[in-house]
């Protein structure tokens, strides 16, 4: 692979002064030059999508050694109180936090409507963090989709600890586990009362399960970990033996309680997610997680780009408003008309490859 500077070097000047302000170290300089880089990035302008992919190329070498933290749950389970009780904790012992919260979207402007950096008020003016709020913009999931590629730039530019927050509905779980190194799904203390509630796809993602706000009602959080912690044992014995169970080179899901409130149990949570860390690496778990993200990536990218330059195909776009008509109006099948528009596009030449 090319080195970055290699890389750097094709980039226009003023991308290659942001590439060298990025890699320049902590700092206002290099904070202003990753907002610019990101914002490049969430642009839907075709010379800005083009300028960001060379930046994330050049950039790429640099990424990639960063622990990617996910955390998810619903919404009201305190994720940005516990965020930034986190990230503190983190910064305070030499780590450089980088914090990606997705918001919801407003349907009225488009934008964040939780605002969660203003919810974080004292890491976000800390010398050693960066957060970055991004609105989810009506994508599937609850991420952002240029959440991947901010992660890889918040690396290059030395933050050693990426963590996604994310909406905590819908498909949010599944997105942020396919992007990150440990899911973190919270939970309540009263979660555990009713294990009708714990939906087995959400909890088989979790690599850690975090009761939060345990001080409230510590009989309540005392239970619902040991109910969870059974579900979980559960989850993990069917169709596979005790003695798989039991092997110490492979991670199973634990739960936790903590309050981020007070900051009681962050140690010991930062302890176990050090530990997972380290089993992932030395049984090269961690590795193959990353390499099947990343084809997970590009097919995902592939299918969101069919899909724009489909609706761009101007057969498409000249007839589509009269088949949407045809179908809401019961007088075409769904089927018939997305098999016509299909057509309409299968029958264009493709491109001659350059």
């Amino acid at each position: 692979m090319n080195c970055p500077i290699d890389l750097a070097a094709a980039l226009p000047e003023a991308d290659r002064v942001l590439f060298q302000n990025l890699l320049a170290g902590a700092g206002a300089v290099q904070r202003r030059a990753l907002a610019k880089i990101i914002t490049l990035l969430e642009s839907t302008r075709a010379d800005h999508r083009l300028r960001a992919d060379a930046l994330l190329n050049a950039l790429l070498p640099s990424s990639g050694h960063a622990l990617r933290l996910g955390i998810s749950g619903v919404p009201g389970v305190g994720k940005s109180t516990f965020i930034e009780a986190l990230g503190l904790f983190l910064v305070d012992r030499g780590h450089r936090v980088a914090v990606l919260a997705v918001d919801p979207s407003s349907s009225v402007s488009g934008g964040s409507i939780l605002g969660d950096k203003t919810r974080m008020e004292r890491l976000s003016v800390h010398e050693r963090a960066f957060i970055r709020p991004s609105p989810a913009a009506g994508n599937l999931g609850g991420v952002a989709e240029k959440t991947r590629e901010t992660m890889l730039v918040c690396e290059a530019a030395g933050h050693d600890i990426v963590i996604v927050e994310t909406v905590g509905v819908g498909q949010s779980e599944t997105a942020v586990a396919g992007m990150t190194d440990c899911f973190v799904l919270m939970q309540l203390p009263n979660a555990g009362d009713d294990l009708q509630a714990i939906k087995k796809g959400v909890m088989e993602l979790a690599d850690l399960v975090l009761i939060n706000k345990a001080d409230l009602d510590e009989a309540a959080a005392t239970r619902a970990r040991a109910q969870i912690t059974s579900a979980l044992r559960l989850f993990g014995l069917h169709g596979r033996s005790d003695r798989a169970h039991h092997d110490e080179t492979i991670w199973h899901a634990q739960v936790l309680q903590l309050s981020a409130a007070t900051g009681a149990g962050l140690e010991e949570f930062w302890r176990v997610v050090s530990r997972f860390r380290d089993l992932q690496a030395a049984n090269g778990a961690l590795a193959c997680r990353r390499h099947e993200q990343d084809e997970a990536w590009m097919w995902e990218r592939i299918h969101a780009g069919l899909t724009q330059r489909f609706r761009a195909h101007p057969a498409v776009h000249a007839a589509l408003p009269g088949l949407t008509a045809a179908v809401r109006g019961g007088t075409l099948a769904a089927s018939v008309a997305a098999r016509r528009l299909l057509d309409l596009v299968a029958t264009q030449a493709p491109p001659v490859p350059h």
